[in-house]
């Protein structure tokens, strides 16, 4: 996990001041790992830390600390909280402002209440060896400091159409971690008059025009209200590349367009590269069960990726 200092930013700039509660350190059985963060305002929230118990009772402390101050709690989540968890937690919460979150650059490091002074050595040893490559930094608490990576959107996501399935994958796919929306269509108005944060916005009288600037590995889902402009987009994708491309429709329209892609120059083997039908057809052709099908598609892919660089590692 990581810090998502845009999410956090974003917050600040329409409550005031923000209290972020991450999970330190963990021990056990706990609903998430270390570094799993909520933000916590006076009439809200966003993200979660696990649900339950466990996220109300520290929903309540980090309202309770807007005016009292950082605090560090260890909780068990045991009979206490009435959760049938065995393990227990570690949480920071720390209210944030403007000043605070000026001047963050590849790291948040820290120390935790009740420490002080230096950075201990291993803090120290973990930063340096971030830097130079040798070791990934992850989210964890050493000796009294906590030690957070920045978020970095780790994948590039470009929908095109913001027709019913469009506004449906923004949706579901808008709070996923790691992940950079940029959707484009036609018309301002054919968006929801409501975008969730942290989506990038494109409208251009020819969308395909914007492939020439979409990034060489970005991954692409093609839903657009007209057939003509979603097969141009196939082409100029397969001219541009891309990491993975998913192109909404049935058999036969795939049919068609593959053979219209071969009159184009493309070869089997690189139209082959676009999925068609996208998702999962057992769950439907609803615009959220599509969404609900092609987020789980993108999430197993996720999975995939980040085992073969453990194996490789």
């Amino acid at each position: 996990m990581s810090f998502d200092l845009q999410a956090l930013a974003r917050a600040v700039a329409r409550e005031g001041r923000v209290a972020r509660v991450v999970i330190a350190n963990r021990a056990g059985s706990t609903p998430r790992e270390a570094g799993t963060a909520m933000l916590v305002w006076a009439t809200g929230q966003e993200g979660t830390i696990g649900g339950g118990a466990l996220e109300y009772e520290a929903a309540k402390q980090a309202r309770a600390a807007l005016a009292t101050g950082d605090r560090l709690d260890k909780v068990p989540l045991g009979p206490n909280i009435g959760q049938c968890c065995g393990g227990a937690v570690l949480l920071l919460t720390e209210i944030w402002d403007t000043e605070r979150i000026r001047g963050i650059e590849d790291a948040v490091v820290r120390p935790m209440p009740g420490f002080d002074g230096e950075a201990p050595l291993k803090v120290v040893k973990r930063l340096r060896a971030a830097r130079n490559g040798t070791r990934t930094l992850v989210a964890e608490a050493i000796q009294g400091w906590m030690i957070e990576p920045l978020t970095v959107p780790a994948r590039e996501l470009w929908i095109w159409g913001a027709g019913h399935v469009g506004r449906a994958l923004v949706a579901v796919l808008a709070p996923l971690p790691g992940l950079r929306v940029t959707w484009i269509d036609t018309d301002a108005g054919r968006f929801p008059d409501t975008v969730p944060d942290g989506i990038v916005q494109h409208v251009a009288a020819n969308p395909a025009d914007l492939v020439a600037g979409a990034p060489a590995q970005a991954e692409h889902l093609i839903l657009t209200f007209s057939h003509a402009l979603d097969l141009e987009l196939c082409h100029r994708l397969l001219s541009h590349g891309f990491g993975s491309a998913g192109l909404i429709g049935s058999e036969t329209k795939w049919a068609r367009f593959r053979s219209r892609l071969r009159a184009l120059d493309h070869s089997d083997a690189q139209i082959s590269r676009i999925r068609c039908p996208i998702g999962d057809p057992g769950l439907g052709k609803h615009p959220q069960a599509i969404a609900i099908g092609v987020a789980a598609d993108l999430l197993k892919d996720k999975s995939a990726r980040h085992n073969n660089e453990e194996r490789a590692g």
